[in-house]
């Protein structure tokens, strides 16, 4: 399995990784989060974490005992990192900053120039960037890794997740990379709480990886579809979205007529029964966003669109 993670990292990002020494399969990237805060923040260190952002980052830092500290993303600033405000803060007691692109719940898209900043932001602060890149190859005709950066491998790790890019939620098989030493350190936890994946699911994931590009062309296709749903949700509700847009999310912005999300989503829980998640559950800079799934089916999001134009008429 990390040999087929080595190739698919070449292949795919142009990537070399030893497989022996630089990647470490995971029950999932989720435990990944877990295993990495426990091998490299102590109780009362502090980790920086994106405003919005996937909210596992600030659960688990916060059972750890990790202090959590957020950085703005911002529509403005087309969720990217905002640097001016990132040099201002005080960096000397961060071990850790999340990011994760393409964005979760933004949609926004990593680029060569954001990796570079950030490798030499994480260089000249001292501090380790864990990237979570689960959505590359969802809706995305360029997938990159912050570990073609040259020298990323020395102040990054990157993790990876066969349930989204393979359509393989549930087997929990994930992953992720790094140089040598931060896989052992990490590789010490993880050994100590958990005793490794089922043979024969690795061996169906290695085989898995070995999908040509025809295989994520189709895959997308089901999501291109999708995505045309959500976006028709999206203007029956009245919101506003960047259709550029990358992953297995569309992010869009309520209509100004709303005083509050809430007062979006409960009117179409309770008079559509159809329920759209509100962005404030990702950090109060999605305040004013909703987010709508593409993992749902078609069927589902046609029957969803339905209901609320009926409620519209």
């Amino acid at each position: 399995l990390r040999r087929a993670f080595a190739g698919w990292y070449k292949k795919w990002y142009g990537v070399e990784l030893n497989p022996d020494t630089e990647i470490q399969p995971l029950i999932g990237s989720k435990e990944g989060i877990l295993h990495i805060t426990l091998a490299f923040v102590n109780p009362g260190e502090q980790v920086l974490i994106p405003n919005p952002g996937y909210p596992t980052y600030t659960s688990l830092s916060k059972i750890l005992g990790a202090e959590v500290v957020n950085y703005d993303l911002k529509e403005e600033n087309g969720w990217l990192p905002d640097f001016d405000e990132l040099e201002k803060m005080d960096m000397s007691r961060v071990k850790l900053m999340w990011t994760n692109y393409p964005n979760m719940p933004t949609g926004a898209n990593a680029t060569p120039e954001l990796y570079e900043r950030l490798v030499d932001f994480a260089r000249r602060k001292d501090i380790v960037i864990v990237n979570d890149n689960p959505y590359s190859f969802i809706l995305n005709e360029h997938p990159i890794s912050i570990l073609s950066v040259p020298g990323a491998k020395g102040c990054c790790i990157e993790l990876n997740s066969m349930s989204k890019s393979h359509n393989m939620p549930g087997w929990r098989i994930g992953m992720l990379a790094s140089n040598a030493d931060f896989v052992q350190w990490i590789l010490k936890v993880k050994s100590n709480i958990d005793s490794g994946m089922f043979r024969a699911m690795q061996l169906a994931a290695a085989t898995a990886l070995e999908a040509e590009k025809e295989w994520y062309d189709g895959n997308n296709a089901n999501y291109r579809n999708r995505r045309r749903l959500a976006g028709e949700i999206m203007h029956a509700l009245g919101c506003t979205y960047n259709p550029d847009q990358t992953g297995m999310f569309l992010w869009g912005k309520i209509p100004e007529s709303c005083t509050d999300v809430e007062e979006l989503t409960e009117r179409v829980l309770h008079k559509a029964r159809v329920f759209i998640t509100p962005g404030f559950i990702f950090g109060s800079n999605g305040k004013r966003f909703i987010r709508i799934s593409l993992c749902c089916k078609d069927d589902k999001l046609a029957e969803a669109l339905e209901r609320i134009r009926k409620i519209n008429e």
